[in-house]
């Protein structure tokens, strides 16, 4: 037995592939699918699984099945509108020299489903999906908060079923750390059954109202665009287009789309076209265009020459943006590019240390309410779109800060629109702050 791990570190998501002689499954891939077909080229690949409708991408399932020729099941309550074989609890899959056996495992969303593979009669590998996760569970609020509720109690239940399992069965969850599909903070790591019952908090609650209440506690914002990856996935997600994306001069972008500049922040603060959004090429891009822009609109990236496009294009593919209409290349000889300090910690503790400078604080509302720089304003960053904080003073200089950079320079474009001169701190982030202050 051999299970190949495909992560996805911007999801915070994994993709598995599991093999034993020669034939093999895959679990829960996302859309770009040639990293998975490739990891399973040398198997006969007898199913895809899909462990529930996914909410933070779209599902590649369909186009590996396609692809590999191997039979796509999914949860039989999931009533997707496009062929498939129905997992239905504990009745069991044969796959040859293993079987996969589904159990219902509602909770994270109502049709979730884990596969249990056993080997000779012996259970070995539990793909939990969204249900037990290590160190965590799956959060229960995603289909609406007046639903959060009764799905924690099965959550719990289901939870609860997962650890009668035996202590040496592998725990293969998809979600991981970064995902916000997380009720907690979860590992990226595997695990075993018997690893999770010493030490995972989720299973040591004496009651079900008990893990209720933890698990509907201090819930965090999730992407807006999760509200549209259910639908795609229940009526049937497409592969992702094969489309070349053109060059295009400034002048040449329409008026109606959004301008992603994936430069590098040094690049973005040195100077960058007016009313675009700043988000680095990095792991998480994709995710925070899926937060900032609205779905699926025309987008138009601005990249450095020679920079990974088809990176960029492939994260926003993955959560159903499909409509990159061009890119821009070229910033030469423009006049009216806008720019803004990038101050490094040492430069703002000093500042604060001299003067009471205005401070935006742009992290998620759980890590400010672990900890915040005195007289610092809050505004967690995808909530600038619907306006800056009364409290801030156009007439003073405004120092951006979030916890290490990423996220502030996203606030930029928010900050200028309202005519703002902002300083992005970089380099570090509150924490870093905080414990410079302390000495």
């Amino acid at each position: 037995m051999n299970v190949t791990v495909v992560p996805t570190p911007g999801l915070g998501d994994s993709t598995y592939v599991f093999e034993h002689d020669g034939i093999g499954l895959i679990v829960d891939p996302q859309r770009d699918i040639d990293r998975f077909v490739e990891a399973a080229s040398h198997l006969d690949t007898r199913f895809v699984l899909e462990t529930h409708l996914h909410n933070d991408y779209v599902s590649g399932g369909r186009a590996v099945a396609a692809a590999t020729g191997a039979e796509l099941v999914i949860p039989a309550s999931a009533g997707v509108a496009f062929n498939h074989l129905p997992a239905f609890h504990n009745e069991e899959l044969h796959g040859g020299p293993f079987t996969v056996r589904p159990i219902h495992t509602p909770g994270h969303t109502p049709e979730h489903v884990s596969y249990l593979v056993l080997v000779d009669d012996e259970a070995v590998a539990l793909f939990s999906g969204g249900s037990l996760l290590v160190g965590s569970a799956g959060r229960t609020d995603l289909l609406g908060i007046d639903r959060a509720d009764q799905l924690a109690r099965l959550q719990y239940g289901s939870v609860t079923r997962l650890a009668a399992l035996p202590d040496r069965v592998s725990l293969y969850p998809t979600h991981g750390a970064g995902s916000f599909c997380t009720a907690s903070v979860a590992e990226t790591d595997t695990s075993s059954i018997g690893l999770e019952k010493r030490s995972n908090p989720v299973l040591g609650h004496s009651s079900e109202d008990s893990f209720v209440a933890e698990a509907l506690s201090g819930l965090q914002p999730y992407p807006d665009y999760y509200a549209y990856m259910a639908p795609i996935n229940l009526a049937g997600p497409e592969p992702i287009p094969k489309v070349p994306i053109p060059s295009l001069n400034v002048d040449e972008v329409p008026d109606d789309a959004f301008l992603l500049d994936i430069r590098p922040h040094a690049d973005y603060a040195a100077g960058h076209l007016p009313d675009s959004y700043g988000l680095e090429l990095e792991d998480q891009m994709g995710v925070w265009a899926g937060w900032l822009v609205p779905f699926n609109e025309p987008i138009v990236l601005v990249a450095n020459g020679g920079q990974d496009v088809e990176n960029a294009v492939t994260q926003l593919a993955r959560v159903g943006y499909d409509r990159v209409i061009g890119v821009v290349d070229d910033l030469t000889d423009r006049e009216d590019l806008r720019s803004y300090r990038l101050a490094p910690i040492a430069d703002f503790v000093a500042e604060i240390r001299l003067d009471s400078p205005q401070i935006l604080d742009v992290r998620a509302p759980g890590e400010w309410a672990a900890g915040s720089i005195r007289h610092s304003i809050h505004t967690y960053v995808p909530d600038l779109r619907d306006g800056l904080p009364e409290a801030l003073d156009p007439q003073r200089p405004v120092w951006i800060i979030c916890g290490g950079g990423y996220r502030s320079e996203m606030a930029v474009r928010y900050l200028e629109a309202r005519g703002f001169q902002p300083t992005v701190v970089v380099g570090g982030g509150v924490e870093d702050v905080l414990a410079a202050l302390a000495v």
